[in-house]
């Protein structure tokens, strides 16, 4: 391992931290790659032994030949060895029997694919980067969790699973990855049935692929809940010299087929596989002595699940993992791994999330501490002659020398009785008491103590004290009820307070009473129920309610005062009015929906000069604020026009008005326009306003608008003017966006339907306007709508 210098700090000044962690994080790469390079060249001095031993050559013949042989299949030397490792056979030959070569009688990596040098340039760079992943696989948990990371990205494997085939020749689930672990016990044992992909293609030897998950469904069993959970899989049993006996199962969330790329990149898979395998068929091995077989015949007879644990610890002493020196079958049932020998394998072997779970944490504790742990109740599902049924077990540690005893006591009937009934307490937030009117004896469950806050090791309290614990206005009522049960024995069910450290609490006491035979009551049995959460939650519905009511009231008295000051502000003519030539309607509206009065606002009137002036505008926001500024507004507007202002600079001065106003944020838009009936010439400005609507000969089209920005958005606003020439027959609509705007239709879907509107047939006639506001608008505005319609007459309507 190399190492780098540091240089030394001046005196008082701190390290350099940084380049400090440079320096750790360097070495630890180092550190990591000599302990892979180690566990490789384990590896390879492994396969030259098994050459060695099966062609009786020399170690450095055993060497070439594995290299010959790499570089004739295109494989690394770590793959090839890997190969070798996974093609030995079972046994060794027996004496006077001649060593079979290693040659091509042995299997080898795809050579029932395609011939080696038509494999694919990034499958051999994958494949070979999977070799050096393998020789940090230590369990089958951590060989499919390392074929995940290598499948996932080149073909979008979501999940592994490999299975080893049982001595009665169904399949166990020894390794998974990508599935829960509810999933996996669910399938963690496949009894020996036709129809199941991985048992077919281990009795053929041949890969199973099932692209079409819909097809195989009606003639296979699938894995999965549901099965379209992977809608593609393949099965590949793990070559060996013999009838495999491991298949690995690599499953998509995608459908599609597996290419001829993808089955020869699983095949290598395979190949790599089968050597790393060969270390996991068997359990460590154990000293044999007298004590070791004592140890697990001792367990052998415990009726119960047990366990004899011993710690593997790490470099720096922590443990890391747990080895069984001895089990009991019903040990392997509990853990999902029934009919397996678990003594002499790492107990994360077969539960690798067990780290994840209190009774990891609590082995931990009582090995550091020597401290008993007992873990909480917990559900575990079991078969009895054939039929699924839930029992209630307790997992207990207990810590032997430098071992610990893990057992799990599953509990009887009146157990799980007790403890439905203590969930019950809890979930309910009410308990039960008991009280012996002879002997005056009385009795509080747990829960009774907490409700009360009372410790325990005081006792309960009596029935006639009972009224002492409410508060003193509540007392009177609890004593009267206390006494007509005790003396006439008449239940009660009676709310009350008490005052505890945490505050002020709610409770509900119902009691009755069990009289003997002559009547006379004896026994109280009663149930105390915390009401606290209950009493303050309707509490906070009544307040809330009150509010509600008050602040409609508020806003109602608001709506009718705008409303008021809105109709005396804005006069509605009962039918046209005529100025300067012009035939002008308009209509206001308010809001259907909602307790506020808006801020729209509309202005015809006859200048002194003849001209008309014509007006709509929008105040931001509703109630009297607004229609206070839309009076503003209004007024303003027109006095600036009738004493000469331009369209412009009354726009200008309008928006230095809001800025300076009250309420500062205050925004409107407006459209002002100025008609000259000599010339029939029609000048207008806009704020941030929608341009009015042309009707002429049929046609209908939007004024072009001119530059203007929204009153009161800025100190610099600019403002311009745009004229229109109007001819006989003319219709000239100006509107506020209420009559547009319907959410959740876009504005600009409204402005298509006005057009439309306006250019239907019989929209000329007597009333037209109310037939387009109908049209117009729905069953329930949400929006104020103002609209001033202006018709220049024919030549002969004048």
């Amino acid at each position: 391992m190399t190492s780098e210098p540091v240089t030394p700090a001046e005196p008082g000044a701190a390290p350099d931290l940084v380049e400090l962690a440079k320096i750790v994080a360097r070495q630890r790469a180092e550190l990591d790659r000599l302990r892979d390079q180690a566990a490789m060249s384990a590896v390879v001095e492994r396969a030259k032994g098994a050459v060695m031993a099966l062609t009786g050559c020399s170690a450095d013949a055993a060497d070439e030949r594995l290299l010959q042989r790499a570089k004739a299949a295109r494989h690394t030397l770590l793959e090839e060895c890997w190969i070798t490792l996974g093609s030995l056979a079972p046994t060794a030959p027996g004496p006077g029997e001649a060593a079979e070569p290693l040659g091509t009688d042995t299997p080898c990596f795809g050579s029932d694919v395609l011939p080696e040098t038509a494999a694919p340039d990034d499958v051999a760079v994958a494949l070979a980067r999977l070799g050096q992943a393998l020789v940090r696989v230590m369990t089958p948990h951590d060989l499919a969790r390392c074929l995940l990371e290598h499948l996932a990205p080149d073909m979008a494997a979501d999940a592994i699973m490999i299975y080893a085939r049982r001595p009665d020749g169904g399949l166990g689930l020894i390794g998974h990855a990508g599935i829960d672990d509810q999933l996996a016990a669910q399938w963690s044992q496949v009894p020996p049935l036709s129809g199941i992909p991985a048992l077919d293609a281990l009795r053929t030897g041949e890969p199973c692929w099932l692209e079409d998950v819909a097809t195989h469904e009606r003639r296979e069993l699938l894995i999965g809940d549901p099965p379209e959970r992977w809608r593609s899989r393949a099965w590949l049993p793990v070559p060996a010299a013999g009838p495999a006996h491991v298949c690995i199962g690599v499953l998509r969330g995608r459908a599609g087929s597996f290419t001829a790329r993808d089955q020869a990149h699983l095949r290598g898979v395979t190949g790599l596989c089968a050597g790393r395998l060969r270390a996991f068929d068997a359990p460590a091995e154990r000293a044999g002595d007298a004590t070791t077989d004592a140890v697990q015949a001792l367990f052998d007879a415990l009726p119960i699940a047990a366990m004899l644990l011993t710690p593997l610890r790490d470099a720096s002493g922590d443990p890391e993992d747990f080895r069984v020196e001895a089990a009991t079958t019903r040990a392997g049932d509990l853990l999902g791994r029934a009919g397996e020998e678990l003594a002499g394998r790492r107990l994360l072997e077969f539960r690798p999330a067990l780290t994840e779970e209190p009774l990891w944490q609590g082995c931990l504790r009582t090995l550091t501490t020597g401290e008993p742990y007992e873990s909480e109740p917990f559900a575990h599902e079991e078969v009895v002659a054939g039929i699924a049924a839930l029992s209630t077990y307790s997992a207990r540690v207990a810590r032997l020398d430098d071992a610990l005893v893990v057992s799990w006591i599953r509990h009887g009937s009146s157990d799980r009785q007790e403890q439905r009934l203590a969930d019950l307490q809890r979930l309910g937030n009410l308990g039960w008491a008991n009280w012996n009117l002879a002997t005056q004896e009385a009795s509080w469950s747990t829960q009774v103590f907490a409700i009360f806050s009372r410790d325990p090791a005081h006792g309960p309290v009596r029935l006639t004290a009972l009224p002492e614990l409410a508060l003193p206005e509540d007392a009177p009522a609890l004593t009267r009820a206390v006494r007509a049960l005790v003396q006439e024995g008449r239940a009660f069910d009676l709310p009350f307070r008490v005052r505890t450290s945490g505050g002020i609490r709610h409770l509900r006491l119902v009691a009755e009473a069990v009289a003997d035979m002559h009547g006379t009551p004896v026994e109280v049995h009663g149930i105390v129920q915390d009401m606290t959460a209950r009493r303050r939650a309707e509490l906070a519905l009544v307040e809330s309610e009150q509010a509600i009511l008050t602040q409609h009231d508020v806003l109602q008295a608001e709506r009718t005062l705008a409303s008021r000051l809105q109709q005396a502000l804005l006069p509605l003519a009962n039918r046209p009015v005529h100025l300067a030539g012009l035939r002008v309607e308009v209509a206001y509206l308010p809001a259907q929906s909602g307790v506020h009065v808006g801020g729209d606002w509309f202005s015809a009137v006859e200048l002194p000069d003849g001209d008309a002036l014509l007006v709509v505008g929008d105040v931001a926001g509703h109630g009297v604020d607004a229609v206070a500024t839309m009076a503003q507004l209004r007024f303003t507007a027109k006095g600036m026009v009738i004493t000469g202002s331009s369209l412009t600079g009354a726009l200008a001065r309008l928006n230095t008005l809001l800025l300076h106003s009250r309420d500062s944020h205050a925004t409107a838009t407006m459209v002002l326009a100025r008609y000259d009936s000599r010339q029939r010439r029609l000048v207008w400005a806009q704020a941030g306003h929608p341009p009015p609507l042309l009707l002429r000969d049929g046609e209908v089209r939007y004024l072009d608008r001119p530059k203007g920005m929204l009153l009161g958005a800025t100190a610099t606003p600019v403002f311009e003017e745009a004229e229109c020439r109007l001819a006989p027959g003319d219709r000239l609509v100006l509107f506020t966006d209420g009559l547009v705007e319907h959410p959740p239709e876009s504005i600009d879907r409204g402005l298509e339907r006005l057009a439309d509107a306006v250019a239907a047939p019989h929209a000329e006639g007597p009333g037209s306007l109310g037939q387009l506001l109908a049209r117009m608008l729905p069953d329930e505005r949400r929006d104020d709508v103002c609209v001033v319609d202006v018709r220049v007459p024919r030549m002969r309507e004048v």
